[in-house]
């Protein structure tokens, strides 16, 4: 493989002697490798990544979204006085001037550089660092408030749409090309007591009371960087879904992940809740750095943006079970279906504790 590998780097505009790659293994989606490059004395290091085709279809937009956000944003961190090298990615062109190579055998990679002395969390240990990184896709969704909005391309239609996630569960429910509907009547039940949830947003959409802004989409704690000297917050990166969404998604998405007492595929349902500690931290880092680019709107629903955010998950995690798991990476038979169980009782969790959550949100 390594000598594959060798072929594709040596396609992007990077010199020096090829000296190591080391898989990384976080991440349900793309195949990536740390590339350490010696050029002289210099050592360098970059990120290459092969683009998951099956999910990501269009490699030309999809890059050509990321390549635009990050150089706009690289524009307004040095205005800004920031670190453009370091408080978002830099990506490499081929050596023909394109945003991603393609190989003979069809596979699409990207290169970046390797942002250092910075690491990333899959767990939150304090609420000093989920702070941090609410503070922190705030800057992100800041930063980017002027972006002009509608040169985004939408690279997976519907991919927060909610509502539309629900019709997707029923149909696999329908086709139940697995075999397993019998395996999770009680999950589904669960869901479809919450049909009426589902379409919150996209109705509010429809009647244009919610902005659609320019979105990360996933934003997972372990989309953070944190520099290692200092604790900060200091880049968002899988920028993969960068699309137009709403802010909501970008919030409650983050909530669901990082503010959970357990993992996200925890078999241990009792150990499953919100932590209202947590919620506080990010939301306080998050509307510090957001705040005034929000609608009233979109403030008042940050908390339950939260739940719906969760279910929706959810609903993705189970039709994915259902029709075999074909999109998320699993590591056993079940894991998709552990992983919809420890969601929908992070959901019930957040529903008992929803009056505080939307009382932390007005003192903020």
């Amino acid at each position: 493989m390594n000598g594959n590998l060798k072929a594709i780097i040596n396609s992007f505009d990077i010199t020096g002697e090829k000296v190591s790659f080391t898989a990384i293994t976080d991440g349900h989606i793309n195949s990536t490798y740390k590339v350490t490059v010696e050029n002289g004395e210099e050592i360098k290091k970059y990120l290459l990544q092969k683009i998951n085709t099956f999910v990501f279809k269009n490699p030309d937009e999809l890059m050509q979204n990321i390549v635009c956000v990050t150089e706009f944003l690289r524009e307004k961190i040095r205005k800004n006085g920031g670190d453009e090298t370091r408080e978002t990615l830099t990506f490499i062109k081929t050596r023909d001037k394109k945003n991603y190579y393609r190989a003979e055998n069809g596979d699409c990679w990207r290169c970046y550089v390797f942002v250092d002395d910075a690491y990333a969390l899959n767990s939150i240990d304090s609420p000093e660092i989920f702070y941090e990184a609410g503070r922190t896709f705030g800057c992100f969704q800041s930063l980017l408030s002027d972006y002009p909005i509608e040169t985004l391309y939408d690279t997976i239609p519907d991919f927060h749409n909610t509502e539309k996630r629900y019709e997707n569960l029923e149909n696999a429910i329908k086709n139940d090309r697995a075999g397993r509907v019998k395996k999770v009547e009680k999950e589904i039940e669960f869901i479809r007591k919450r049909k009426d949830d589902t379409h919150l947003f996209t109705d509010l959409i429809k009647k244009n009371e919610l902005p659609v802004r320019v979105t990360h989409n996933d934003t997972k704690l372990n989309n953070v960087l944190f520099d290692k000297k200092t604790g900060k917050g200091i880049c968002v990166i899988d920028l993969d879904t960068v699309m137009p969404g709403l802010s909501l998604y970008d919030f409650g998405d983050c909530i669901r992940y990082g503010a959970s007492t357990a993992k996200e595929d925890e078999h241990d349902l009792s150990l499953v809740s919100i932590d209202l500690k947590l919620f506080e931290a990010y939301a306080r880092g998050y509307l510090e750095t957001a705040g005034s680019s929000l609608t009233e709107k979109e403030k008042e629903l940050l908390a339950v943006s939260s739940k719906i955010l969760t279910l929706e998950l959810a609903i993705r995690f189970l039709e994915d079970y259902l029709n075999g798991d074909e999109y998320f990476k699993t590591d056993y038979p079940d894991h998709n279906l552990f992983r919809t169980k420890a969601q929908l009782k992070l959901v019930e969790d957040m529903e008992s504790k929803m009056p505080q959550m939307e009382e932390i949100i007005r003192k903020i």
